[in-house]
């Protein structure tokens, strides 16, 4: 039931944890064009005011959650727990000679993602309600189909997207250039030519290889989506594959955007831009760059974090779609009961659950805890 706040509601201490979470893939370890990893870290951030708790994470570095405890939670104590962008906007202030891109930028991020968890829990609004709202639901692509996957695994991973009714799918390329076309074939061959097939080589190829592969996935397995071919620091490299590569296949960038105007360049390099609520800035930053694709009329994607991004991507207008990421799928799946699961091709927000209808599952996570007090 929804309440009558106060003129303000005074946010009060921040506890931050974080916990390193072993990967399921071959041998411990995920891989894609260009790094591997064993573990993914999430670090969980709760915003304390007025009775109730709000929610807020990212991905990255134990350092992250250290900045969040050192530099950012004096900061916010006491702020208006209602007016999230006031807190946004004293964070990064707060943050000029450490640094606000990189980890200050997600550290900014999980704390903004709680305190908007804290005010929509305020008010006993689900959290996509509390944005400008263009929709109730976001379609999704499966990704994963890691580079060091083997046959089996790879063809049983796009199987299950396309048995949860997911007609979009994406698969690591480039690390070996060589053994790409077999791993398409096999997808093509276990799910067809229904389902839209991306391919995202994390900035592994040169300007001349990506433009010859760009050819060769559309024309010869019919991948319509190219991510990061090139470096998303090569700016006029993603320009040149936009402008020259075949007519049906996007070329995107923009997971590694921290702050607000780091999305500017890309803008005019790619057909579809991304960006990650859990990097950027939070809803606050996640809300101007979708502002900024409105006005350039280009589409934005948004990238992984499912659990949050199901309800912030509910108020970008030019939406395409998010990345249903399997590590992060899985690791939230075992951090938090609420999360989603979808359902023809979407993931839609419980409009009956307040905030981001999460719950953290801390008897789950303590073996994985490396940061924070353990939860009394």
């Amino acid at each position: 039931m929804s309440r009558t706040p106060a003129n303000t509601v005074p946010v009060g201490d921040l506890t931050v944890r974080a916990f390193e979470v072993p990967t399921d893939g071959p041998d411990g370890q995920e891989a894609d064009g260009t790094l591997t990893w064993s573990s993914t870290t999430i670090v969980i951030v709760e915003a304390h005011g007025g009775g109730e708790t709000g929610l807020g994470y990212t991905y990255g570095d134990t350092s992250t959650a250290a900045l969040v405890s050192s530099k950012l939670a004096s900061v916010v104590a006491g702020m208006d727990a209602l007016a999230p962008g006031a807190a946004w906007r004293s964070m990064f202030a707060a943050l000029r000679n450490a640094g606000q891109s990189g980890v200050g930028a997600m550290a900014v991020s999980a704390v903004d993602i709680a305190l908007w968890d804290l005010k929509a829990r305020l008010l006993g609004l689900p959290l996509y309600r509390m944005l400008p709202s263009f929709r109730d639901e976001v379609l999704v692509y499966g990704s994963g189909g890691f580079t060091n996957y083997p046959e089996s695994r790879l063809v049983s991973q796009v199987a299950s997207w396309a048995a949860e009714g997911i007609p979009r799918m994406k698969i690591k390329t480039s690390r070996d250039p060589s053994a790409d076309p077999k791993r398409l074939s096999w997808v093509r061959k276990e799910v067809g030519d229904g389902p839209d097939l991306f391919t995202d080589a994390n900035g592994a190829l040169s300007r001349k290889a990506a433009l010859y592969w760009a050819d060769r996935f559309h024309d010869e397995w019919g991948v319509c989506w190219f991510e990061e071919p090139v470096s998303s620091l090569d700016v006029e490299g993603l320009r040149l594959l936009r402008d020259r590569g075949p007519a049906g296949l996007d070329i995107t960038a923009g997971e590694y955007g921290f702050l607000v105007s780091d999305f500017t360049a890309w803008l005019g390099a790619v057909d579809c831009l991304q960006a990650d609520v859990t990097r950027c800035g939070g809803v606050t930053g996640l809300l101007q760059v979708g502002g900024m694709t409105e006005a350039r009329q280009v589409d934005l994607s948004g990238h992984c974090a499912p659990a949050v991004s199901a309800h912030a991507f509910c108020g970008v207008p030019r939406l395409r779609h998010l990345e249903y990421f399997h590590t992060h799928v899985r690791l939230e799946a075992m951090a938090f009961d609420g999360t989603l699961s979808p359902s023809g091709g979407a993931l839609r927000p419980d409009p009956s659950r307040p905030g981001l209808g999460l719950e953290p599952k801390w008897r789950d996570l303590e073996q994985y805890r490396v940061f924070g007090k353990e939860p009394g």
